[in-house]
């Protein structure tokens, strides 16, 4: 049974979803969260990194909100329009059946590049059911304050920033600076709700019930014309096709950049302090997202996310953070200053709250790994590079030949101090070891002398450094004995055999120290201090990892079932946070690039070694 959490009638009802409890929309600019009570409880506007507009998520007093929901008691259901990112919520009452459909059309689908727009067509679609709509939106992560204007069927929602107009083919009510409406719809019958952004130059325009089913028609077309591209005719057909429209979500469009999450601050532990802005380009995470739908035939957005590298970023010398940073602005802009919104309580009383990220100046060599491996891919798999970004590929690779035993503060981004982290180096020898195969298969001119010496000089480090006798295990950072879930991309990367006995014994090692019935935790904050106060859930690409490293250890019963298992963690939509808590709960921004491009990944490879 849903509480209505926004209705005056609803005394003592929970003010908070969880996070699992909500499903996405989004026009590769921007995204909207919506409950499966039919509230959308985040979007910002009019791209991933705006101001939000509706933060209830964050605060549900102060964020803002748009609800939409039965005004009497009901049930509910939440599913996507299949094959599609155009999501279904259905109320099931006494009287009888509605549906809320959430879409967002995308640029030029529609046949107007310029618009973005939020939509929700209310049907009534068995007997009679008496609806409750609320728009109350909360400018400038809630701190603007602003007006509203009811006129002509428009409800203009006016702030010193920024100005929404809310078009509504039923009657709306102001309340203060927050507009509302009561109706009755029977079966067949309808209602149409558009959300626009508005100004000067952008005139509010109506969304009648024929322009709704036009434009509903023309995002479904998108979605399974784009999803049609897809390779993978495996077992897990469906969960890997909704992570993949997923992380197509998760792009913007005008750059090609894909964002780690398009959330901010969701906690990784309730009232902990692990709460973070992840609404921008981690080098890390978008190559892993180009490797993952390279695997299942969207070229596209490989070729989109190198126009991105080449037009956005420009390689520096002399930053602290080497010649590229951590993560960029969907613009490719480097200043990501952080700040704490003090006025803002937080998902469930978690604060802080934060927006922009203090980590864009921390030095993570696994970055040059990661990045110059999908280079390789999408030379191999898509098209080959030019000779320019090849320069900056050479360019890149003499950098790490001469920095690559540097302390840094780890794939992890850790707060307590830069260490020698073995995944740093593991992935800085696979920076130097793919361009030395790109070189020689396309024969490109290299300084093979110097880049196979460094290559060589990292492996003999990790082997000689890395290895823990005591644990017979390879370990977090040089002369340390704490494991680190990192470490399953060891064969994964391909440097050392998946069979190596001193990998077996280092995959029983996390196994026992780092596994939890198939969930992977990435380290031990206690063992091993990060900087930060409180624990954490269980990493979901590290669970995926281990059963990547599983299949390649020929242990693919253990892998399916572990495989199987973590699938059970996903919500009702198949969405993914970051983490998953003690009793199952998803944590961390939501949903996350990380999980499900390491989803296809897992399903790719175990399916491949089923058969």
């Amino acid at each position: 049974m849903i509480e209505q959490r926004f209705f005056q009638n609803a005394p003592g009802s929970p003010r908070y979803l969880p996070i699992a409890e909500h499903g996405l929309i989004g026009d590769l600019r921007t995204v909207a969260l919506v409950g499966s009570d039919g509230t959308v409880d985040w979007y910002c506007c009019p791209a991933f990194d705006a101001p939000s507009v509706f933060a209830a998520v964050l605060d549900a007093e102060r964020g803002g909100h748009f609800a939409l929901a039965p005004a009497v008691p009901a049930r509910t259901k939440q599913f996507y329009f299949p094959d599609t990112n155009v999501l279904i919520t259905r109320f099931f009452t006494d009287e009888g059946v509605g549906e809320v459909q959430d879409f967002m059309p995308v640029a030029g689908e529609s046949g107007d590049c310029e618009r973005h727009r939020l939509i929700r067509r209310v049907i009534c679609v068995r007997g009679t059911v008496p609806f409750r709509v609320r728009v109350a939106p909360r400018f400038n992560y809630g701190a603007d304050p602003h007006t509203l204007s009811l006129l002509d069927g428009t409800a203009l929602f006016e702030s010193e920033t920024m100005s929404l107009a809310l078009t509504a083919t039923v009657s709306m009510e102001s309340d203060g600076a927050d507009a509302h409406a009561d109706f009755k719809l029977g079966e067949g019958e309808s209602a149409v709700f558009a959300l626009d952004q508005a100004g000067e130059h952008i005139a509010p325009r109506g969304c009648a019930h024929a322009e709704a089913e036009r434009q509903f028609e023309a995002t479904v077309r998108y979605w399974r014309r784009w999803l049609s591209r897809s390779r993978y005719r495996g077992r897990w057909r469906e969960m890997v096709h909704r992570s993949a429209l997923t992380l197509k979500l998760l792009t913007y469009a005008p750059t090609g950049a894909i964002v780690a999450a398009p959330t901010t601050s969701l906690p990784e532990q309730f009232g902990g302090e692990r709460n973070w802005d992840y609404r921008y380009v981690w080098v890390r995470d978008a190559a892993f997202a180009v490797y993952a739908l390279l695997r299942l035939g969207f070229t596209g957005e490989a070729e989109a996310f190198m126009k991105f590298l080449t037009t956005c970023i420009t390689p520096g010398d002399g930053a602290a953070s080497g010649p590229l940073q951590i993560m960029y602005g969907i613009d490719g802009r480097t200043d990501l200053p952080e700040r704490e919104l003090l006025h803002l309580e937080g998902h469930c009383g978690s604060a802080p709250v934060r927006v922009g990220n203090a980590a864009a100046d921390q030095l993570q060599l696994d970055i040059y790994g990661a990045l110059i491996d999908s280079i390789y891919l999408y030379d191999k798999w898509a098209q080959p590079i030019s000779s320019a970004q090849w320069d900056d590929v050479t360019r890149l690779v003499a950098w790490v030949c001469d920095h690559w035993d540097q302390p840094d503060e780890g794939v992890w981004e850790t707060r307590g101090g830069r260490k020698n982290f073995l995944y740093s180096r593991l992935m800085c020898w696979v920076a130097i070891e793919r361009a030395i195969r790109l070189a020689r298969r396309r024969g490109l001119p290299a300084d093979l002398a110097q880049w196979l010496s460094a290559r060589d000089a990292i492996y003999r480090r990790i082997m000689d450094r890395g290895w823990s006798e005591r644990r017979r295990a390879f370990v977090q950072y040089e002369g340390g004995d704490v494991l680190d879930a990192s470490l399953l991309m060891m064969p994964l990367a391909k440097f050392i055999a998946p069979t190596d006995p001193k990998w077996l014994s280092t995959l029983d090692a996390l196994g026992e120290d780092l596994v939890s019935d198939s969930l992977v935790y990435r380290y031990d904050p206690q063992a091993s201090p990060d900087g930060l106060r409180g624990d954490e859930g269980t990493f979901s690409i590290c669970s995926f990892w281990y059963v990547e490293a599983l299949v390649r250890a020929g242990r693919v019963d253990e892998a399916r079932l572990a495989f199987e298992k973590m699938l059970t963690y996903a919500n009702h939509l198949g969405l993914y946070a970051e983490e998953i808590g003690r009793t199952g709960e998803q944590q961390g921004n939501f949903p996350q690039a990380f999980t499900h491009l390491s989803l296809i990944s897992a399903a790719f490879n175990l399916d491949r070694a089923l058969g």
